[in-house]
């Protein structure tokens, strides 16, 4: 009769449920500290809402650009507010100490 020894019996029973815990383990792992796992996930969150933040504020500007230029169309014709801003401090004649006032047309 052959005769297996204590050890090499344990490790043939007790092998696969080893490799089951190790691949569950391994998947746990990465489910909650990987790359895309849940703590990775609410910093991404964080800097998603960051974003969406920054993105609104130059959404904002670029609206105020767009604006500005639309008030320089030559097609439409150039707002004479626009142009005579432009000019003054493009030959620097502002002051800052300046109000202007608006005269009824």
């Amino acid at each position: 009769m052959l005769r297996t020894s204590p050890i090499r019996s344990l490790l043939r029973r007790a092998g696969l449920p080893a490799a089951v815990l190790i691949a569950v383990g391994f998947f746990a792992y990465n489910a909650t500290l990987g790359p895309t796992g849940i703590i990775a996930t609410k910093a991404l969150r964080a800097e998603f809402e960051q974003k969406n933040i920054e993105l609104a504020a130059l959404t904002k500007r670029r609206a105020e650009l767009k604006n500005r230029v639309d008030l320089l169309d030559p097609r439409r014709g150039v707002d004479p507010d626009m142009a005579d801003e432009l000019t003054r401090r493009q030959l620097n004649v502002v002051r800052p100490d300046e109000v202007i006032i608006p005269l009824d047309r």
